[in-house]
């Protein structure tokens, strides 16, 4: 693999030379006043998620995901004293 070294004035003159290089598998380090500041090297493609909800290495879900919201408790019949709002409550 090819290392390139360059100022910063000439890499922002020539960027898409720089690009190309970079696709190629060259690593370009940008320097100022002589010291590396940067790197420009191939970007590397997100990993995708498999098909399946639960097979992407990104992908959390909370144990009580499922667990009713307490904001939501009146209006899913809780805490209010109507007989015609139904119940959610498993224990009746």
């Amino acid at each position: 693999m090819k290392v390139q070294e360059l100022g910063a004035f000439e890499a922002k003159t020539h960027l898409s030379r720089l690009l190309d290089a970079v696709e190629k598998g060259e690593k370009i380090y940008i320097t100022r006043r002589g010291k590396r500041v940067a790197q420009l090297s191939a970007a590397e493609e997100p990993k995708k998620a498999k098909f399946g909800c639960a097979k992407s290495p990104n992908f959390y879900m909370a144990p009580d995901f499922d667990a009713p919201l307490e904001d939501f408790q009146e209006y899913m019949g809780k805490s209010t004293s109507d007989p015609h709002l139904k119940s959610v409550d498993k224990n009746n």
